[in-house]
C-alpha cells in the first residue's frame, strides 16, 4: 500500500470513530420491501422511531429495530453516557442490494423459469442534530 493510500486509509478510520452507525448484512428480504421500512423512520428521533417500529406489521421492521437499538447502544458505548429522550436522531439510513440466490422452478414442457431470491444491507447512522454522518 502505497503512503497517500494509508494515509487517506487513516483519515477514514479516524472519522468512522466519531460516528455512530450499525450494518445489517445479508438480510434475506428484498430490497424494495426493506426500504418501505427504512423509509418510516428516516430522520425521526430514535424512541419515536423505535416505537414506530414495534407496531409496524411489516416482517423487515423487527429487524431494523433490532439494527437501531445496536447503533443507540454504540453512540452510548463511543460518548460514555446514555441516550435521552429528544437527543439522539436517525441521520441515515440506506438499503443496498446484496448478492442474489438463483434457483430454477421447473416448467411445462421442459423449461425452467428463473427465481431470483433477493437479499440486502442495511446501514443505519445515528447521531446528535448538530452532528452530519455520511
Amino acid at each position: 500500500m502505497g503512503k497517500r493510500k494509508r494515509e487517506s486509509a487513516e483519515k477514514i478510520k479516524e472519522a468512522k470513530k466519531t460516528v455512530s452507525f450499525a450494518k445489517l448484512k445479508n438480510v434475506p428480504t428484498s430490497p424494495r420491501k426493506m426500504r418501505l421500512v427504512a423509509d418510516m423512520v428516516r430522520g425521526k428521533e430514535v424512541f419515536q422511531a423505535l416505537g414506530i417500529l414495534k407496531f409496524s406489521n411489516k416482517e423487515a421492521a423487527a429487524r431494523v429495530e433490532k439494527l437501531l437499538r445496536s447503533a443507540i447502544a454504540n453512540w452510548e458505548q463511543k460518548n460514555e453516557r446514555k441516550a435521552e429522550n429528544g437527543e439522539l436522531f436517525i441521520n441515515t439510513i440506506f438499503v443496498d442490494c446484496a448478492p442474489m440466490l438463483k434457483r430454477l422452478r421447473t416448467a411445462p414442457q421442459g423449461r425452467g423459469y428463473r427465481i431470483r431470491k433477493r437479499s440486502n444491507h442495511v446501514t443505519l447512522f445515528v447521531g446528535t442534530k448538530e452532528t452530519t454522518n455520511a
